[in-house]
């Protein structure tokens, strides 16, 4: 130790310097003093005002959806603002309270709702333990949308508001966002003239106004720049816009127009890929009102568009626009939600139409933006068949993958151009069956599915072992057949047929964006096709009973969606695009194709639907869970009167497999419950009450409820 007088320390060292020994000294005097512990604020002073914060913990279980009051220190009066991220202490329970103040628990973030004079818990409150940032995310809003979309889907507000607010990155929000740019002029219709209505809808936008319309978007690429119009037009009159694409590709055409149209600085790209400090960049300068207009993927569609004046929704039946994250939320759902809330205008675009779409035209809710029988014509490729014509000439055609059509399509194509080729499936062979009986090809270890690698092995699709000696337990063949035939394996097939030419493919591993307009085969998946140059000057539609065969309500309403996101890309018939499709021409999905009639067929769709009281005429949850768990829960909910329980019936696959889309672990069972669309309210808040006590008395079998499924099989 050292004194004050100058003798040496012991063990021979130096003295320190009275400098630092006055630092010292002053450290142990005010350490001396009392002061508040962090984070519990033990015999800390309350705010003198509004001296109670209501606070949504970020719990995301139903039976705590609500708000809990924690006291507000006075150190945190000034920053503890309606809106600001906060951390508190929680599940301490009563018993751990020292000097008239609740303690213990663990740390878990939350968002302050409000500050009230005096809680209505008679209790002890625990104090605010922590501020994390004084900027207020939660605008009441947000808050008001997010429990209008748990409410409707049987969900908590604490999981909506997961997917609603992105996460906090300090530096980002740091960084001022700058004043406003001025709004920009009304734009000139431009492409929006092909369609009978389309220069009023602009019109009506850019004057204040808020129509609401299915548009039924023609072939090529000017969707992209139809939707910025539309923005711009909306943006005209003062007021905001949102965009919500199914995926990043999309975002970046809109983006691309967008800037093409408006320069920088007057809207914000919200995607995944973005990155956390990019997007939370971009989503602070919407919510603080820099930029008024928005396009991202499926979480912008709880984007803080200040004056929201327009929702578009592009694409609506592809399934991204669905969340895989309780509550289950779909974007076309939430954003008329916020057109009816709001009073702004609504914009359905899509190349098809879903059965949803057709809905809200029969219904009056909206008006069909179409395109007449002429644009069409000359818009489209001229879509062919393997007809009877066809069959006489190729007797093998109706057995062959390539009928001498497509064979005689794709020669042509390539002298002027790209060819694209979709194919249901990914891979080399994904799905292989008994060459004799056809019976699936299944793993002895899981009875998951065969596949067939390059290099020739087999390989089951869920537990990955290979299989060396496999025969058939129904016939005892051992001999396989290809009952799909995917990507990779349909490139080097055509490579042979076509070796003067490169070939391409785009799917799950590497997703091409554009392609140039040289002469090439592209062999692509659904939803993966490039943009060529130029466009494309053929297009063949592989194994389309693959998409027509799912055992699945909108099966016929997918593969016709699919068809026409890939013919699109396709030249117009007058500059020589063909399409071929390789399945039965009477079925209506491929005569909906033919003649290129989506809406038609989705009028069709709808008729039936309501004759058997399918979605979306009526309204539907799906109630899965282990085995016996469905029927226990059903049987203790008091569900409306007129609801309808179908089943329950054994999960394909297991509930695993239906959460996450692997190999389940424990069988599982499904019951849907169907109600008419007057009861679906009720309906979804007899099921969240229900789950809620379920989990309040600690059931260890969960039970999932999905209101609106996307597959009900």
């Amino acid at each position: 130790m050292s004194s004050g007088n100058g003798q040496q320390p012991a063990g021979g060292g130096e003295a320190a310097p009275p400098e630092q020994l006055a630092l010292i000294r002053e450290a142990v005097r005010k350490a001396k003093e009392p002061r508040a512990k962090p984070r519990t604020w033990r015999g800390a002073e309350l705010a003198g005002e509004m001296p109670v914060a209501r606070v949504l913990v970020d719990k995301g279980v139903l039976h705590l959806d609500r708000y809990f009051d924690y006291a507000v220190p006075k150190e945190l009066d000034a920053v503890a603002k309606p809106g600001v991220r906060v951390r508190v202490r929680f599940g301490a329970g009563g018993r751990s309270v020292r000097e008239g103040r609740r303690e213990g628990g663990g740390l878990i973030d939350g968002f302050l709702v409000e500050r009230i004079a005096e809680s209505d818990y008679t209790g002890p409150l625990a104090a605010l333990a922590q501020v994390v940032s004084p900027e207020p995310v939660l605008t009441p809003e947000l808050l008001s949308l997010a429990r209008a979309v748990a409410d409707r889907y049987a969900g908590s507000i604490a999981d909506v508001l997961q997917l609603a607010v992105p996460p906090r990155h300090a530096k980002a929000e740091a960084t001022e966002t700058g004043a406003p740019l001025p709004p920009p002029p009304a734009p000139a219709p431009g492409s929006w003239q092909r369609y009978s209505r389309g220069p009023e809808f602009l019109r009506s936008l850019a004057s204040g106004g808020a129509p609401r319309a299915v548009w039924t978007a023609l072939p090529g690429p000017q969707w992209a720049e139809e939707i910025a119009r539309a923005v711009q037009a909306t943006l005209a009159s003062g007021r905001g816009a949102l965009v919500v694409v199914p995926a990043g590709r999309a975002a970046a055409r809109v983006d691309a127009a967008l800037r093409e149209l408006l320069g920088e600085g007057l809207h914000a790209v919200l995607t995944a890929d973005a990155g956390q400090e990019r997007r939370y960049r971009e989503w602070l300068a919407v919510l603080r009102g820099t930029v008024r207009a928005v396009v991202g993927t499926r979480a912008a569609m709880f984007a803080p568009v200040r004056d929201l004046g327009l929702v578009v929704v592009w694409d609506d039946g592809d399934a991204s626009h669905s969340d895989d994250n309780a509550p289950f939320p779909h974007v076309r759902e939430v954003l008329e939600l916020r057109a009816t809330r709001d009073k702004c205008a609504f914009l359905l675009g899509s190349r098809g139409c879903t059965v949803e779409a057709a809905q809200l035209v029969e219904s009056g809710w909206a008006a069909a933006l179409v395109a007449d029988r002429e644009q069409v014509r000359a818009a489209a490729p001229l879509v062919r068949t393997v007809g009877d014509g066809d069959l006489a000439r190729d007797e093998a055609a109706r057995a062959a993958r390539l009928p001498t059509l497509a064979w005689e399509v794709i020669r042509d194509g390539l002298r002027q151009g790209p060819v694209l080729v979709q194919v249901p499936r990914r891979g080399y062979v994904p799905r292989l069956a008994c060459a004799r009986c056809r019976a699936p090809a299944r793993c002895r270890h899981c009875a998951g599915p065969l596949a067939a690698q390059e290099a020739g092995e087999l390989c089951c699709g869920w537990c990955g072992q290979p299989e060396s000696a496999w025969h058939c337990p129904e016939c005892g063949a051992f001999r396989l057949r290809a009952q799909v035939v995917g990507a990779r394996r349909t490139a080097e097939e055509l490579g042979r047929a076509f070796p003067a030419v490169p070939v391409r493919t785009s799917g799950r591993e590497q997703v091409l964006d554009t392609v140039p307009g040289t002469p090439a085969l592209v062999v692509s998946t659904p939803g993966a096709e490039p943009v060529a140059e130029g466009g494309y000057t053929a297009a063949v539609l592989l194994d389309a009973w693959a998409m027509l065969g799912r055992p699945d309500l909108r099966a016929g309403e997918e593969a016709l969606r699919r068809w026409i996101g890939a013919a699109a890309l396709v030249r117009p018939q007058p500059a020589g695009g063909t399409v071929v499709v390789v399945a039965e021409p009477t079925l209506r999905p491929v005569q909906a194709l033919v003649r290129w009639d989506p809406v038609g067929h989705a009028v069709r769709e709808l008729a039936e639907r309501a004759e058997l009281g399918f979605p979306p005429v009526s309204r539907m949850a799906a109630v899965t869970g282990p085995v016996g768990a469905v029927t226990e829960f059903l049987g203790g909910v008091r569900l409306p009167q007129d609801a309808e329980v179908l089943g329950p019936v054994p999960v394909s696959g297991g509930v695993g497999a239906q959460a996450r889309g692997v190999a389940p672990a424990l069988p599982g069972e499904r019951a849907l419950v169907r109600v008419p669309p007057g009861s679906g309210a009720v309906l979804a808040s007899v099921l969240k009450a229900a789950v809620a006590a379920r989990m309040a008395r600690g059931a260890r079998e969960a039970v999932r409820i999905r209101i609106d499924p996307l597959d009900i099989g």
